[in-house]
């Protein structure tokens, strides 16, 4: 299960409703993909610019799919670009896999019995494996205190850049869960080339997520 599919499932509740607000979420989906690539040796960030090492495909076919825009672009561009672009149209895509692979369901109904929407509950009712096995290693490194495994600490980095970390540990101590969060965000478990990456990727989240709010509470009548 790559990246993009943990952070999924970690942000949506039992009922099959997002955590978060959708701005969170598809940026956090955006950096996710990137995060993916550069946990697997394929793009690294180079002088503030995206840049392709490998394109050997991954087997994934989401991921190489990001892969191959970011090797087919006239020019390299920055984390954030990539981030925003990816954020467009990750979400559904990522919720169509999960519901193929029989880890969620979908499931219709209507706001207010007017608006249509569309959940994606688990698929049997009870907490996926995958969610599972996502969680306790995320709970063992905030609750540790050494180097953590590099696709956790990037799941970390994911959680603390979209807010999510109060519904992912809602039964810790926040400030220490928080802090603990940030450390392991800082990227010291990592080697060089993906810590350099990891931290131009959740600066750009980070951009992307107060732009978008910004834009939206400009476009809104007072």
């Amino acid at each position: 299960m790559n990246l993009v599919e943990e952070f999924t499932l970690l942000a949506y509740d039992d009922d099959g409703t997002p955590l978060t607000d959708g701005t969170h979420l598809d940026h956090g989906l955006g950096g996710g993909l990137l995060l993916e690539l550069a946990l697997a040796g394929r793009v690294d960030v180079v002088d503030k610019k995206v840049v392709a090492l490998d394109i050997t495909p991954t087997g994934d076919p989401l991921v190489d799919a990001a892969l191959m825009k970011i090797v087919a672009e006239d020019k390299p561009r920055k984390p954030g670009h990539w981030v925003s672009k990816f954020a467009q149209d990750t979400r559904p895509q990522v919720l169509d896999k999960l519901v193929a692979d029989g880890i969620l369901r979908t499931e219709k109904d209507k706001v207010l019995w007017v608006f249509p929407r569309t959940k994606y509950p688990a698929a049997h009712d009870v907490e996926p494996a995958q969610e599972t096995a996502a969680r306790e290693r995320m709970r063992r490194a905030v609750l540790g205190s050494g180097p953590v495994e590099p696709r956790t600490g990037a799941l970390c980095a994911l959680v603390a850049a979209t807010d999510l970390d109060q519904r992912v540990f809602g039964d810790l101590d926040q400030k220490v869960a928080r802090a603990r969060l940030l450390e392991i965000s800082e990227g010291a478990w990592a080697a060089e080339a993906v810590k350099r990456a990891i931290d131009e990727i959740q600066a750009a989240v980070l951009v992307a997520i107060v732009a978008s709010t910004t834009a939206a509470t400009a476009g809104t009548p007072s």
